[in-house]
């Protein structure tokens, strides 16, 4: 049985001369997160817009719960929700009211849409502030509520675009644990983010954009062992040791690099950490601290961004 709830196969889009998407292929299986990667103008909005029916694809084919996002968009459009970069509730209205309206207008009786807000209010934590105008709360209050009114007609799936976009990091983490709760549930979700520390922690698998295409996929420890590099840093007590360590490391065949009274140097696994221990012994050198330090994401984007350009 295919539990694709995302399914995109060689999508294409251009603007003119500019080709926003160009052959992007993305699968997302039920309740998982997809981490959308990318530098500003790679095609992250873009696609989101396709596969939330905003934008027909010049080529390829898209599906969101199992219907075609061109031939089928009604029955897309029921069966998702989205929060985009930017804040789309009525700053007019309070949060109840603007969460009975998104209820009112998709086809709940007032007693329904009452109750959904509520349940809504109480999840991101906005009861207290329920009856205040919307342009009363702080930005984390607008992004929960914004992602509230995406939840309104319960969603089977969810398209986060850069949600955290400009919030501090405090309310960032509120979102993220409220986004763990939802796919707890079995929801599942498409996040754009240029944090690389958000898509470490809420994406099973990540997708990196660059120019319209797709240069990586993969789990994050997938991309930061393809990409990544692991290093070992040793601390020394006296930054005068720090030349006579070097030379035993060298002669050990590693290129450690200094830095005040620390060196560090590429390994390809934790065993080379024996080396290490072993070359400073030989010249009776003693490390005061030993650090195997992993590849980051930030690595791996960085990396691929310049083969990309």
């Amino acid at each position: 049985m295919n539990d694709l709830m995302i399914e995109a196969t060689d999508v294409g889009k251009a603007f003119g001369a500019h080709k926003a998407l160009d052959g992007v292929s993305v699968a997302v299986p039920k309740g998982t997160v997809l981490g959308l990667l990318g530098h500003n103008g790679a095609g992250k909005t873009t696609l989101v817009n396709v596969l939330t029916t905003m934008l027909p694809p010049d080529a390829g084919t898209a599906k969101v719960a199992g219907f075609d996002v061109v031939r089928q968009a009604h029955q897309v459009r029921s069966r998702i929700g989205l929060t985009g970069q930017f804040a789309s509730v009525d700053e007019g209205l309070s949060g109840l009211d603007n969460l009975v309206l998104i209820a009112r207008l998709l086809g709940a009786s007032t007693k329904e849409a009452r109750k959904r807000a509520t349940e809504l209010l109480e999840l991101f934590d906005l009861t207290d502030a329920a009856k205040r105008p919307s342009r009363t709360y702080s930005g984390g209050m607008r992004r929960r509520l914004d992602l509230a009114a995406s939840l309104v007609g319960h969603p089977e799936v969810i398209f986060l675009d850069e949600p955290t976009t400009g919030l501090d990091p405090a309310s960032r983490l509120g979102l993220w644990e409220i986004v763990e709760r939802l796919v707890t549930d079995g929801t599942t979700v498409l996040l754009t983010t240029q944090y690389l520390d958000e898509a470490d922690r809420l994406a099973d698998r990540i997708t990196v954009l660059a120019q319209g295409k797709v240069v990586a996929a993969g789990t994050s420890a997938e991309l930061k062992a393809q990409v990544g590099q692991r290093t070992v840093t040793v601390t020394l007590a006296d930054v005068s040791d720090v030349p006579k360590a070097q030379e035993a490391l060298e002669r050990a065949g590693m290129q450690p690099v200094p830095a005040l009274n620390t060196l560090t140097a590429p390994v390809t696994s934790s065993r080379e950490l024996a080396v290490v221990v072993r070359a400073l012994d030989e010249v009776g050198l003693e490390a005061t601290e030993l650090a195997l330090g992993e590849p980051t994401l930030d690595d791996v984007y960085l990396t691929l961004a310049a083969h990309a350009a």
